[in-house]
């Protein structure tokens, strides 16, 4: 090769290369703190990552802010933190970059009142927390409609919030999930009170329980039994006849969507004990029962839970007694005998002297001696004393008027002819 050809071929390669550098320059990109930029991951360290954005000098990125399994070759969007051309220092941030995007987006759905799903990422004190770009807190008033006392299960668990608050200036966001459960309640709520009918017997569930009664859940909604409506028979408390979590049947009494509230009866969905009193008790039939009220006429007694039957005064013992509380006590279990079954009045007449033998002789140990003996007007006179036996005025109800030793029956008792004609009978 001539010395000449060789100094062309230098002249030649100096323009090239002067050619390539300017090509360079004019292709490496416009950079500036706050850009948003795409480049690709060249080198990996333990703590970081160098992503070439085709600028002077790779930037760097904490490998933290990498998706799990990153690797040389893979693309990564983030924005530009801070830029040191001097020192060809540029810091890159995959989460800043989501987080100004975060924040537009939070701003939208709380213009909207947008509903949204997010995963709950930790439980803190007070509450739990959310990753949606930015870190987003949901407080514990906030989670339920009910109190939840531990949240320590909530970790992992998808929930659908609304933007309660935000705050951008102090990176501060609210959302809350109690506000959708109770937008989504009410609508059910409505449409569930739209679709119950008054005298409609349904299935329920008992969710929780009060002194005065027991909320039970009749299709998402909740309506209330009055501890009065639980049982045909008298609850001291609602705890004696039903259990949280229990299925029952009710029937509805009263809807009032206005006030929204929805009235209950576990014992109208059950048929009454009166309803069942003439298939159980018959006239005749001796029975066990509980006094439950004492009255001046008589004694009130349960055969069965929400039946009372009355015992009359006069039925009561075969003695006479001037009140019910000489012999009886509320509280004190009797042995009673069915008179009488009257289920559409809702009227039992009961004896307890008809379940005991009558004491013998106890008419003449009550009588009081001859000496003592007041003058009676049906006794005869001295002069008339041979003329018949002497008949006495009986006026103890509880005296059987069929005793041999007066020989008059009932029917002559009310016959004053025929007691004439006995009497008559006996002069001859």
């Amino acid at each position: 090769m001539s010395e000449e050809t060789r100094n062309e071929e230098v002249v030649n390669q100096e323009v090239n290369e002067e050619t390539a550098t300017q090509d360079q320059l004019e292709q490496v990109v416009s950079v500036s703190k706050g850009s948003t930029v795409t480049g690709t991951i060249v080198k990996l360290d333990d703590d970081q990552a160098y992503v070439s954005i085709g600028y002077k000098y790779d930037g760097v990125i904490s490998t933290r802010e990498l998706e799990e399994g990153a690797k040389v070759g893979d693309e990564v969007v983030a924005k530009v933190v801070s830029l040191n051309d001097n020192k060809e220092q540029m810091v890159l941030s995959k989460r800043e970059m989501l987080g100004a995007k975060a924040w537009e987006q939070l701003e939208e759905k709380l213009a909207n009142k947008e509903i949204f799903e997010v995963t709950i990422t930790d439980v803190v004190k007070g509450g739990i927390v959310t990753d949606v770009g930015v870190r987003a807190f949901i407080p514990a008033s906030m989670v339920e409609r009910h109190f939840v006392e531990d949240f320590s299960d909530y970790k992992g668990r998808t929930i659908r919030v609304r933007v309660k608050e935000l705050d951008r200036e102090n990176n501060k966001v609210i959302l809350s999930a109690k506000d959708v459960l109770e937008e989504e309640f009410e609508a059910n709520k409505q449409k569930v009170m739209a679709e119950l009918q008054e005298g409609q017997v349904i299935e329920g569930k008992v969710q929780r329980l009060t002194q005065f009664g027991a909320f039970v859940d009749v299709g998402g909604v909740d309506g209330l039994v009055h501890v009065s409506e639980m049982a045909w028979h008298h609850v001291d408390k609602p705890s004696d006849a039903v259990s949280e979590g229990e299925s029952v049947k009710v029937k509805v009494l009263k809807v009032d969507p206005e006030k929204g509230k929805i009235s209950l009866s576990i014992k109208a969905a059950t048929p009454g004990p009166w309803e069942t009193a003439s298939e159980k008790f018959n006239q005749g039939d001796i029975i066990s029962g509980e006094v439950k009220r004492l009255v001046p006429f008589g004694a009130f007694v349960e055969i069965a839970p929400g039946v009372e039957g009355l015992v009359h005064i006069s039925q009561i013992s075969h003695k006479h007694i001037g009140t019910p509380q000489e012999v009886l006590q509320e509280g004190q279990t009797v042995q009673v005998k069915v008179l009488d079954v009257n289920p559409s009045e809702k009227r039992i007449s009961l004896s307890i002297k008809e379940t005991e033998e009558a004491p013998a002789g106890e008419e003449r140990s009550e009588r009081p001696a001859r000496s003592d003996r007041p003058e009676r007007s049906d006794r005869p006179s001295k002069g008339n004393r041979d003329k018949g036996p002497r008949v006495e005025k009986i006026d103890n109800p509880n005296v059987s008027l069929s005793n041999q030793s007066m020989n008059v029956s009932l029917g002559e008792r009310f016959d004053l002819a025929a007691l004439k004609e006995k009497l008559g009978q006996s002069e001859e």
